[in-house]
């Protein structure tokens, strides 16, 4: 125990943990971290290495006996069946299924999505509704047989503080340098500062910004295995990493259907992993992301504000010092084609990932650092109930070339650097001097990229400077990019070329500071050209009628009926026979083809059925169905006609699709394990009419 680690003792006595014992421990689990520290704290809280040992047996044992593992649902189901009732550590979700009218509980590891829940706990723990929540909980078993489910939770347990003291943090943090509580920082997120550049402390402390102030945009992009997305999916409670897919509005932002809010609304910070990978097939996503991280509100049938943090972070896999002497690439080129200007614009830090370490265990400690969920506790309070804005605003001289967002992003980094590193005090002239000049390299960093984008002089401006406190004004530069020429000035197109074909103007290149000659124009050109979207020419849709045959393949339901969905919102669907389990399969693989076209708001089904209909079956696969669209923020109507007998597909654009068969046309497959079992395309079929044609 050194004297960081006897101050961090003394000052939060009962608040700290040794983060060796997290590491030994997390080694062989698969638990958040902010999960065994709760462990550790409870039953490891002493400086006696016997009492250590003994209470990391013990924290073993609780793991061994309550932490749920994927592979092991069946037997801790048995054990509440034969039980009666178990404590197990999992997280819960709760969902509202509209066709049973009322909320169930889902456990990841437990693997029940149909465990009863008692309304007290989420609706003291809002938490559990959007997104889930790690807790002790007891499950136990419901032995009325004429019950829908054999599990309820009896009592549940958040792995959180259940109080937090700012003013006493605050005290804490008064008895301390600004150097000893930057080193309680970094260790409590398991990193020994010792082993650490005054620059690479700063830059993990940058990873915690948007874990402070609300509605902060934050993007990093690096190497791989440098610890991204730690931060964001196990060192808080209170932030949610989305891992790549699809990002929906309904999903972020607000849900029409439901009436509810997105995970901005529950979440402190919103973090997205793998952000290259991110699939937006609606353009009103983005359109409303942007209004989101521009003022932390948007509006979609009604007006939403909410506090939360946007990160994104993702994979640079080109040579950085290759990018900043490149005139075609710069340091966004991971990001989604949707990622346009008006987004990039919006974030506040760009944190240089290329200048992060690799994970090793060099730079982990074994020191004392505070409970992790403690800190996260404190991070939440001051997102939540404090504003070092103003202080930033009355103290803060930036230059000339500091524009509106270039002023709001750089003013919001150093108001969070104050949060994390002055919690209730000032800082020292030189130490804001130093966080003002992180913040404008990093803002800098996102407007040289903008800058090397656009064709005119709107973002050119990129010598972002401030005065220090001799008045003095100092134009911060980004290291990576300091001599590459191609980034400071980058060339301009000539978009009054005769030709109608945009030039360049050329300019002589120096070396850079790696001596790597900068690319030249005319290379530029023709890899800008290689690199440009391919226009996408889209058929003139017209009237078809034709015939499947008997034994055919080739046909789907995406691709019969999805050209003509286009500028479509509702789907009509009349199929009398839509009772059967493989028909109804058949009208879920129809609804997952037509979901994929961004505008599609309502599928409306009017089916029937004979004396032979098995109804509550049938109810109960649809209402699944239903339930399902929901989440994605499509309505399904479903309507009964006991009379009718044709089919046809309506689309509110005007189109009409008649199948002679509906949609059941294709064969039964030979085998459940054979080619055309999953693939419609590669499936034989029935013979039948086609007719498409516009009402």
């Amino acid at each position: 125990m050194d004297a960081i680690d006897e101050k961090l003792n003394q000052l939060f006595d009962g608040k700290v943990v040794r983060k060796d014992l997290v590491h030994r421990i997390k080694k062989g689990t698969n638990v958040p971290t902010f999960v065994l520290e709760f462990l550790l704290a409870r039953y490891c809280a002493s400086d006696d290495e016997a009492e250590i040992q003994a209470g990391m047996e013990a924290v073993l044992d609780t793991l061994n006996d309550n932490y749920v593992r994927p592979n092991e649902a069946n037997k801790a189901q048995s054990k509440v069946a034969t039980k009666g009732k178990y404590r197990f550590i999992d997280k819960v979700h709760v969902n509202y299924v509209e066709k049973d009218r009322r909320h169930w509980a889902a456990l990841e590891n437990f693997d029940s999505r149909k465990v009863a829940i008692s309304e007290k706990f989420y609706r003291d723990h809002d938490r559990l509704l959007q997104g889930g929540l790690w807790a002790e909980v007891t499950i136990a078993y419901n032995e009325i047989e004429d019950d829908d489910y054999a599990f309820y939770i009896e009592d549940l347990r958040p792995i959180q503080l259940s109080r937090f003291n700012f003013e006493q943090y605050c005290e804490g943090r008064n008895a301390c340098s600004r150097d000893e509580w930057m080193s309680f920082i970094l260790r409590t997120v398991g990193l020994e500062p010792s082993r650490l550049s005054p620059r690479m402390k700063m830059h993990f402390i940058a990873r915690l910004l948007p874990l402070v102030e609300p509605n902060f945009n934050f993007i990093e992009l690096g190497p791989r295995g440098t610890g991204k997305s730690y931060f964001f999916s196990e060192f808080s409670p209170y932030s949610t990493l989305i891992s790549g897919g699809q990002a929906t509005k309904s999903t972020l932002f607000y849900n029409n259907q439901r009436k509810k809010i997105g995970l901005v609304g529950f979440w402190d910070t919103v973090a997205f992993d793998e952000v290259g990978g991110i699939k937006v097939k609606d353009h009103d996503t983005i359109q409303i992301m942007k209004d989101f991280m521009a003022n932390g509100r948007f509006s979609r049938g009604v007006e939403v504000i909410a506090d939360a943090s946007m990160a994104f972070v993702g994979n640079l896999d080109l040579s950085v010092e290759q990018i900043v002497n490149s005139e075609v690439y710069d340091l966004f080129q991971p990001l989604p084609k949707e990622f346009d200007l008006a987004v990039m614009d919006r974030f506040a830090c760009y944190l240089p990932g290329w200048e992060m370490p690799k994970n090793s265990s060099e730079f982990l400690t074994s020191n004392y650092g505070f409970i992790t969920d403690y800190l996260a506790e404190a991070f939440h309070y001051q997102l939540k109930q404090t504003n070092r804005y103003e202080e930033v605003t009355k103290r803060i001289r930036l230059g000339r070339a500091v524009e509106g967002r270039d002023e709001k992003g750089i003013k919001k980094t150093v108001a969070a650097f104050l949060k994390i590193l002055h919690p209730g005090c000032t800082a020292t002239d030189a130490e804001f001097e130093e966080y003002v000049a992180y913040a404008i390299e990093a803002r800098r960093r996102v407007k040289e990229q903008m800058n090397k984008r656009k064709s005119d002089d709107e973002f050119a401006k990129i010598n972002l400077s401030y005065f220090n406190s001799d008045g003095k004004e100092i134009v911060v530069f980004c290291p990576e990019s300091k001599l590459a020429q191609a980034t400071q000035e980058p060339v301009r197109k000539n978009i009054h070329d005769a030709a109608g074909e945009t030039t360049e103007q050329p300019v002589s290149r120096p070396e850079s500071l790696f001596g790597t000659p900068v690319i030249a124009a005319t290379e530029a050109r023709s890899t800008e050209q290689a690199l440009s979207a391919p226009v996408v020419v889209v058929p003139q849709l017209t009237e078809q009628h034709y015939t499947i045959h008997y034994g055919a393949t080739g046909y789907s339901y995406e691709s019969i009926v999805g050209p003509y969905l286009a500028g479509g919102k509702v789907v009509v669907i009349e199929d009398p026979y839509i009772r059967l389990t493989h028909q109804i399969q058949n009208f879920v693989r129809f609804c997952e083809a037509i979901v994929k076209v961004p505008n599609i708001r309502k599928i409306q089904l009017i089916t029937s059925y004979d004396s032979d209909t098995d109804l509550k079956e049938m109810s109960d696969k649809l209402g699944e169905l239903k339930q399902s669209l929901l989440e994605i923020d499509i309505e399904l109507d479903i309507k009964i006609n006991e009379h009718m007998h044709d089919r046809e597909i309506r689309i509110d654009n005007g189109w009409v699709v008649k199948i002679g068969r509906g949609l059941d046309f294709f064969q039964k497959p030979d085998s459940w394990f054979g080619i055309g079992t999953n693939d419609l395309s590669l499936r034989k079929c029935l013979e039948t009419k086609v007719d498409i044609y516009k009402a």
